[in-house]
């Protein structure tokens, strides 16, 4: 892979950030909130990195297995809870499926996952205007949000 300079580059056929960069400031943030991200841990981010799109637990411990042919499914499960409390994931509940949060930085935030029906490419935006009227009603009822990823179902561009 070339080296990008910088972190905010998306490279034309991609539109997760630069790989390099994006593991880089993994590495940074779990140095900054005193967290270890283990060989096993930082592997599983590889690994969706790479693949470029969500992809299942299962898939996610077959490629891992080669990598660590003892892993089993307690492994990466624990590895994926480890990446979503930390923001660095998202599940996409609708596929059973995970990936990579482009905005990991940021604990709180809430997350609008566009989902194709067709071709299931994942796009994820921000929207401060619905991040405030959903804490405005959670607020409503003394509800505090910990963690919230919308999911929403079409078709994308490339697809219609």
């Amino acid at each position: 892979m070339k080296k990008c300079d910088n972190p905010q580059h998306h490279h034309a056929k991609s539109s997760q950030l630069c790989h390099e960069h994006t593991l880089t400031k993994i590495e940074m943030i779990c140095a900054k909130r005193n967290i270890r991200l283990t060989a096993q841990r930082k592997a599983v981010i590889q690994l969706m990195l790479k693949a470029d799109r969500a992809m299942s637990a299962y898939d996610l411990l077959d490629q891992l297995r080669e990598i660590e042919p003892q892993a089993k499914p307690p492994t990466i499960y624990r590895a994926l809870d480890f990446l979503i409390e930390q923001a660095f994931i998202h599940k996409v509940e609708s596929l059973n499926s995970y990936i990579i949060c482009p905005n990991f930085d940021d604990l709180s935030h809430i997350s609008i996952l566009f989902i194709c029906n067709q071709c299931q490419t994942i796009h994820e935006q921000h929207s401060a205007i619905i991040e405030q009227e959903l804490q405005a009603m959670a607020k409503q009822d003394q509800f505090t949000i910990q963690h919230s990823v919308l999911e929403i179902q079409g078709t994308c561009q490339h697809c219609r």
